[in-house]
């Protein structure tokens, strides 16, 4: 049988042009506001003030990277940041996969009462007042294990890798294994963590964003500054105006105005240059990884 072109009446190709114009709207209101902050951080702080910049820089310059380099506490706070961020992502992998792989199984035992216990924390929480009192009483206030245990690992996540496993694991796999002398422990190792690449890139993109965007944790029990994430300094300069640290060569009456304006897009583009860096190595994982569950066969 011959392949015939389906011709297009005029409602489908109104209709089609209606998606383009749609598509193109939402791109350029996703995509301005991207634009608009990079050329902002590179345009000069009078040309920013002046409300000249719109899409591209307008004199260019370095003025507001040099001063956020300048500032002692950038660093520190893009040092703890990365530290968390690895160090709780790395936790919050093993921890959902210790979790999510048992669940997975039909032979383990009491497996649905421990899920229902687990949805149930995913409804009814202690508040944060029993949460910081509980965080004193071990011993974690003002340190980074504060940062660390308390969110070590989401129930969400632990749902979707054993959806997951459910689905892309089959039982028939773990018997043949089990015939040729391997052990459990082996084959989640050998077996079942190779297969899962996917979902274990998407699990792991989701824990660092939220890791490295974080900042109220550290805001309820940190107060030791060298231990402060990068958001909190950001908070510290955006709100709080707190730069005496930074000088630049503006009128004294209006340096903090000058500072928060100039500041504040070469920040956004420092504290999401990590992320955008991470990305493209797990997009072709991310793709298939939020998928799970949705195609079989």
């Amino acid at each position: 049988m011959e392949n015939r072109l389906i011709k297009e009446t005029g409602l489908d190709k109104l209709f089609t042009i209606a998606n383009y114009l749609f598509a193109g709207i939402l791109l350029l209101l996703v995509l301005y506001p991207l634009v608009y902050v990079l050329s902002a951080s590179f345009s000069s702080p009078e040309s920013l003030m002046g409300g000249r910049v719109w899409l591209f820089p307008v004199d260019i310059g370095l003025a507001g990277y040099k001063a956020v380099f300048e500032y002692k506490g950038v660093w520190i706070g893009y040092s703890n940041s990365l530290f968390y961020t690895v160090a709780g992502t790395v936790i919050n992998v093993v921890m959902t996969i210790a979790a999510a792989y048992p669940l997975s199984r039909k032979d383990f035992y009491g497996g649905r009462t421990i899920m229902l216990i687990f949805a149930f924390t995913m409804i009814f929480s202690g508040g944060l007042i029993p949460n910081y009192l509980l965080v004193k009483e071990l011993g974690l206030l003002n340190t980074r294990w504060a940062l660390l245990i308390p969110n070590a690992m989401s129930i969400f996540n632990v749902v979707v890798m054993m959806s997951f496993f459910r689905s892309n694991i089959p039982a028939e796999l773990l018997e043949s294994a089990k015939m040729d002398g391997c052990s459990n422990f082996r084959f989640l190792l050998s077996i079942v963590l190779p297969l899962s690449g996917a979902v274990i890139a998407v699990i792991t993109l989701f824990y660092a964003v939220g890791h490295w965007n974080s900042f109220f944790d550290a805001l309820l029990y940190l107060s030791d500054k060298n231990k402060f994430p990068l958001q909190i300094y950001l908070r510290e300069i955006l709100l709080l105006n707190t730069t005496s640290d930074i000088t630049l060569n503006v009128d004294e009456e209006s340096k903090n105005f000058y500072l928060s304006e100039l500041l504040k897009y070469s920040l956004i583009i420092l504290s999401s240059l990590p992320m955008i860096v991470l990305y493209p190595f797990v997009q072709k994982y991310f793709v298939k990884g939020v998928m799970v569950g949705s195609l079989k066969g």
